[in-house]
């Protein structure tokens, strides 16, 4: 059944997504890591791809930018395409010492300074947070191949450029890792709808010091990252 958003129809999705924020990111991912990767849906140019990685049926689908997007997308994979877990594959920005370009961060949890929450009409604040198999899972995974990860929270930001100089002071000094855009609303989204996800993400620059990923620096450390998620997709 085809959305909105998505011309893909019923059995064309596998039930574990990878999803990068650049759907031509998803488009390398199934020309390199994919076997027999078909194209499922390209509305908007938010390109899906379903083949199979070591003989296991895995789809692949950017997500844009943004909570709303990724509210978008991840919500009719959830809902209409019978995918039981979605795995993300991002970049993020540090703003923490212990947080170091090529760094692979596993979202534990989610801050957000975005009203995303408010739709479920709780009493209280929300904690976004990962499925404990697919953070384990991977977490195992890196240390088998020799990944250096960290684990713990992130922060999922509705603005790219924001106007308040002193805006992650609070975030910096409650420990949280990195700054991204997307993880709190597939973690809330798959939460509601009872699904799995898990943000996996490289730090592609640290926002402390300034230093930042060569575009050769960022493509190594971007496969690892990809194939970390694969191995426990």
């Amino acid at each position: 059944m085809a959305t909105p958003h998505n011309r893909g129809e019923k059995g064309d999705f596998a039930r574990t997504v990878l999803m990068p924020g650049d759907p031509l990111r998803a488009k390398f991912i199934a020309r390199h890591f994919l076997e027999n990767p078909r194209l499922v849906t390209d509305v908007r140019n938010m390109l899906g791809f379903t083949g199979t990685y070591g003989g296991k049926e895995i789809s692949v689908m950017g997500a844009g930018m943004g909570m709303p997007s990724m509210g978008i997308y991840c919500h009719e994979l959830f809902s209409f395409y019978d995918v039981d877990q979605i795995i993300r594959v991002g970049t993020a920005g540090s703003i923490s010492q212990d947080c170091k370009v090529r760094d692979i961060v596993l979202a534990e949890g989610a801050c957000t300074n975005s009203a995303f929450a408010s739709q479920y009409r709780l009493k209280g604040t929300f904690a976004p947070t990962a499925d404990f198999g697919l953070l384990n899972a991977a977490y195992t995974a890196a240390g088998k191949s020799g990944l250096s990860v960290k684990v713990g929270n992130v922060l999922s930001s509705d603005t790219f450029y924001c106007d308040d100089p002193d805006a992650n002071d609070g975030w910096i000094r409650m420990g949280v890792l990195c700054i991204e855009m997307e993880s709190a609303a597939l973690y809330m989204e798959a939460a509601r709808l009872h699904k799995k996800a898990l943000s996996i993400l490289t730090i592609s620059d640290e926002i402390l010091t300034g230093r930042e990923l060569s575009s050769d620096q960022r493509e190594r450390s971007f496969t690892d990252m990809m194939e970390l998620a694969l191995s426990i997709a």
